[in-house]
């Protein structure tokens, strides 16, 4: 067997420039890129869900939320990433980069199979670098079951399961029960 061939590394800049003209979104860890796997309509509806009462309730209010196609520019552990959170909420003056936010105050992530594993593991330990994010949520599409890490408790996760619980999101002051944000979602998802 020979030597697998060494990836060329892209540049920020070539990255940026190169999503805005991509048919498919890449996610970008230290000079590397990586196509994203499509979603389901589980995963686009729990999304929109959770985009749908987050606009809502911050109509009128210094933060926005984006979905999906907002990039999270993260300096961490010596190595500049950009990822494409399912949902984030962003409130700091600072950002005023179209295709990115520097310093989200929430990131939402809806598990799948191929990405459950870099949400929990590799995005957790970048994203909790960023100095401005308070939650980081983790979304269940196969059960109502949320895992929400919080600065304020040091990270440890917080299991939050069934339709009629309350999910707090403290971070915008927005408190749901869990069946608003899998509303629509098919009827295997029933309460836990």
């Amino acid at each position: 067997m020979g030597i697998p061939p060494c990836q060329p590394i892209v540049s920020v800049q070539d990255y940026l420039e190169g999503e805005l003209v991509s048919e498919i979104r890449h996610e970008y860890v230290d000079g590397q890129v990586f196509a994203m796997a499509g979603g389901s309509v589980r995963h686009n509806t729990i999304c929109g869900n959770f985009f749908a009462e987050l606009r809502a309730h911050l109509k009128g209010k210094p933060c926005k939320v984006f979905i999906a196609d907002v990039k999270a520019r993260i300096l961490a552990f010596q190595q500049e990433t950009f990822y494409y959170p399912d949902v984030m909420v962003g409130c700091d003056e600072r950002d005023t980069h179209e295709q990115y936010r520097r310093f989200p105050k929430l990131i939402i992530e809806v598990l799948s199979e191929s990405t459950e594993r870099l949400d929990r593991r590799e995005k957790f330990e970048r994203y909790i670098t960023i100095p401005t994010l308070e939650e980081y949520v983790l979304v269940e599409q196969q059960r109502p079951w949320v895992t929400i890490h919080r600065r304020r408790c040091e990270w440890k996760g917080e299991t939050v399961e069934g339709l009629t619980t309350v999910l707090e999101l403290e971070s915008v002051g927005l408190s749901l029960p869990l069946a608003a944000f899998y509303e629509n979602v098919s009827p295997s998802v029933g309460e836990s």
